[in-house]
């Protein structure tokens, strides 16, 4: 059985990749996670506003002018709060470099393009084998049009991929009203592969103490079917690499982003709940199917459930949401 895969030119042992997540925030973990069968790790996300707040612009963008309205304040974490500096990020890669044989995914969660050129750089230099942009930017102006925000992607690959040799993903959110479209302008732009999709934090609201309540659900079974959908539909489309990330609980689920047409399957919700040790079973399910179903490798399977033969995909899509409505026979309000 060959599972092994390509992506962005990373050869992997298999499909499956850690995303960025509180794993990684341990030297302990590195070992671990390769001896479980994970192919790669995605490092946890190095935030542009760590490394700003030991200039204090940070605190100070933060606290400005909240003193009029109190309960502002509850959208921000306290100061310290914050991991400060690069160094103690770039050390945890170096560490994972010396530890591990896999490859090591440096994540970059940054808003300006100084920032993310500058700390891409100093990844790379650290040994990061790749690298992942974690755009985290929601506008809410309604003086800022969709374009100009698309724009401002594409110009920070282009900054980034300028700085850096080795090759880069952008992690997108599902917010974009021509996804293909930015898909493919990132990669005439330089990157390597997309992930998707990214979660935006949903914050909640106590009533009784008029304040904003952070919190962070791990993904269920039915967060897998939006990246699904578009990894098939892209598949064939672009040249660079599509990784599928939210999800992912099961083995299962991993055949299907890859029938679909993901190059990496990345997981982490599953390994919070289950441990780490619970990528090998993941990894044994997937092959006892593959065995099962008569597939040899990977690669014979990938992109089979694509959309790539389908001449019209906007149809096929519309054809099949009209179906779904028409079909439905729920429960009836009496």
């Amino acid at each position: 059985m060959d599972l092994s895969s390509d992506y962005m030119g990373l050869k992997l042992k298999n499909p499956l990749i850690l995303s960025a997540s509180p794993l990684t925030a341990q030297a302990d973990n590195f070992k671990k996670i390769e001896d479980a069968g994970i192919a790669a790790i995605v490092m946890h996300s190095l935030f542009e506003e760590q490394i700003r707040y030991e200039a204090n612009e940070l605190e100070f963008h933060t606290f400005h002018g909240t003193e009029t309205y109190a309960e502002a304040l509850s959208y921000f974490p306290e100061p310290k709060e914050y991991v400060l500096g690069p160094e103690p990020y770039l050390e945890q890669i170096r560490k994972a470099k010396k530890s591990i044989k896999i490859p090591v995914i440096g994540s970059l969660n940054g808003y300006t393009p100084g920032g993310w050129t500058r700390y891409a750089k100093l990844m790379e230099d650290a040994g990061a084998d790749a690298l992942e942009l974690n755009i985290y930017f929601l506008s809410t102006s309604v003086k800022v049009p969709g374009a100009e925000i698309e724009r401002a992607y594409v110009e920070l690959v282009k900054s980034v991929k300028a700085q850096v040799k080795i090759p880069l993903a952008v992690k997108l959110n599902p917010f974009f009203s021509s996804i293909a479209g930015l898909s493919k302008d990132l990669e005439a732009a330089g990157a390597d592969g997309v992930v998707m999709f990214n979660r935006f934090y949903q914050p909640d609201i106590d009533i009784e103490k008029l304040a904003v309540v952070p919190n962070l659900d791990l993904s269920t079974y039915r967060m897998h079917r939006l990246p699904l959908r578009w990894i098939a539909i892209l598949y064939g489309q672009l040249k660079m690499s599509l990784a599928a990330t939210g999800g992912v609980l099961e083995a299962q689920d991993a055949v299907k982003m890859i029938m679909a047409g993901a190059d990496a399957v990345m997981v982490c919700s599953t390994l919070l709940k289950n441990g780490i040790g619970y990528a090998a079973t993941l990894l044994a399910d997937m092959e006892k199917w593959m065995t099962d179903h008569g597939y040899a490798s990977v690669s014979s399977m990938k992109g089979i459930m694509s959309q790539k033969s389908c001449p019209a995909p906007e149809l096929f899509e519309r054809a099949n949401y009209l179906k779904v409505l028409g079909d439905y026979k729920g429960e009836t309000t009496r």
